[in-house]
């Protein structure tokens, strides 16, 4: 999503978000994952209010989106590519794909392009090891890639 709003906006509607999840048992992650939905990162703003609403440390809120790969610091791209980078699919070529879907992006893992289209993350299991390699692209998962489908999946992501 990544809204780019003022401070008192994030502040504001982080509290509306802890309001609603802080009953729930062990709170946090609900949290973390619904204000990430709803900025498409989690802004660093959110960290103290989330820390102060729960009664918890910053360090603590801090450490736990810092810990979970799927929690960003950074606004990702319009796009996230995620590439698998667990034993079958990198048995299955997926090294390989990996530096081609690099070379055709300019950019590494962890990074976006420069237009703010894609975000290439790797990830470590789709749970599709029977058809690795595998990637995901916005949610949707893909299987038994080759070269001539991470050339498309790059492809649909420049859109």
């Amino acid at each position: 999503m990544n809204i780019h709003l003022p401070g008192a906006d994030v502040t504001e509607r982080t509290l509306a978000i802890v309001g609603e999840l802080k009953g729930l048992e062990g709170p946090l992650l609900p949290i973390l994952h619904e204000i990430q939905d709803e900025f498409g990162y989690v802004p660093q703003e959110c960290l103290p209010v989330i820390a102060r609403e729960l009664n918890l440390s910053r360090a603590e809120v801090y450490g736990v989106v810092t810990f979970y790969h799927d929690f960003r610091e950074h606004p990702a791209g319009r796009h996230v590519l995620k590439l698998c980078r667990a034993e079958a699919c990198q048995s299955m070529g997926g090294d390989r794909l990996a530096e081609r879907a690099k070379a055709l992006l300019g950019i590494d893992f962890h990074e976006t392009t420069p237009d703010g289209a894609v975000t290439l993350e790797p990830v470590y299991c789709l749970g599709l090891c029977s058809c690795s390699p595998s990637a995901m692209l916005d949610g949707e998962v893909h299987a038994r890639l080759d070269e001539a489908e991470i050339e498309a999946l790059v492809a649909e992501a420049r859109r």
